[in-house]
C-alpha cells in the first residue's frame, strides 16, 4: 500500500512540474524605442517565459504630435494614435521582434515641423502582459 502511496505522490508532483513548465510566465525582458525618425518609429524587444506556445500576437500603440521649431504644437488637435499588429513565433519559450510604424500625419509633419512621441505601447494579447514607454 505505501508503495501505491509513494508512486502516485511521485506521478502528481511529477504532472505538477511539467504543467508549470509548459504554462511558462510571460514577461517583456525589454522593449526599446527609436523614437520618431524619419517620421517612423520602430521598437525591438523580447519576451521570455512563454513555454510551449508557437507564437504570440502583438500590438504597438504609438501616440504621437506635431511639433514647431518653438516647441509649441501648432494645433491642439494634433496628437494622433497609430498601430501595427502581429505575429511573432516563439523558439525556446521566447520571441524577439522588431516592429516599426509610420506616423502618417495629415496634413504632413515635415520640417522645420518634427513628430514628437508621447507614448509607446506594446500588448502581448495572447498572454495579457504589456510594455510602455511614455516621452521620447
Amino acid at each position: 500500500m505505501r508503495r501505491v502511496v509513494l508512486v502516485s505522490v511521485v506521478l502528481a508532483m511529477g504532472w505538477l512540474v511539467a504543467a508549470g513548465v509548459w504554462a511558462g510566465s510571460a514577461h517583456f525582458v525589454s522593449c526599446n524605442s527609436s523614437g520618431a525618425v524619419g517620421g517612423e518609429v520602430c521598437v525591438t524587444g523580447k519576451e521570455a517565459g512563454l513555454g510551449n506556445l508557437e507564437q504570440v500576437h502583438i500590438v504597438l500603440t504609438v501616440i504621437a504630435h506635431c511639433q514647431n521649431p518653438g516647441g509649441n504644437d501648432p494645433n491642439a488637435q494634433n496628437k494622433e494614435t497609430f498601430g501595427a499588429e502581429f505575429d511573432e513565433p516563439v523558439q525556446n519559450g521566447k520571441a524577439l521582434f522588431e516592429v516599426c510604424v509610420t506616423t502618417d500625419f495629415q496634413p504632413n509633419c515635415s520640417p522645420p515641423m518634427t513628430v514628437v512621441v508621447d507614448s509607446v505601447s506594446l500588448v502581448d494579447t495572447t498572454n495579457g502582459v504589456s510594455c510602455s514607454q511614455a516621452s521620447q
